[in-house]
């Protein structure tokens, strides 16, 4: 019994260890509009900061919160763009749900 106590603990202790380390963090994201992308939903930009980092930021009208929100980024924009952050072995990806500019 006191076994299967330990074991239950050590499970429980390693569920919330994995959880908090694969936790997406909310960030923001500025840079240049490389390429464009359409997609079923909405669209992929890829954009470049100005530290040489890429992100490819899922666009869609449900995750900006409507059409009053969504906006149709062109190449050679600048943006600035908050969402959830994840990474692939090789890419970083933003799940946009706000586009706070674009010039």
């Amino acid at each position: 019994m006191k076994n299967l106590k330990k074991i239950s603990l050590l499970v429980l202790l390693m569920a919330f260890v994995i959880s908090c380390a694969t936790m997406k963090k909310d960030n923001t994201v500025t840079g240049k509009v490389d390429s464009i992308e359409s997609g079923k939903d909405g669209y992929t930009a890829k954009i470049t900061t100005a530290e040489k980092e890429v992100y490819f930021a899922t666009i869609s009208i449900v995750n900006v919160g409507g059409p009053q929100n969504y906006k149709q980024l062109k190449i050679g924009d600048q943006v600035s763009v908050k969402g959830e952050i994840w990474k692939t072995d090789d890419e970083k990806h933003i799940k946009v749900q706000q586009i706070v500019s674009v010039k």
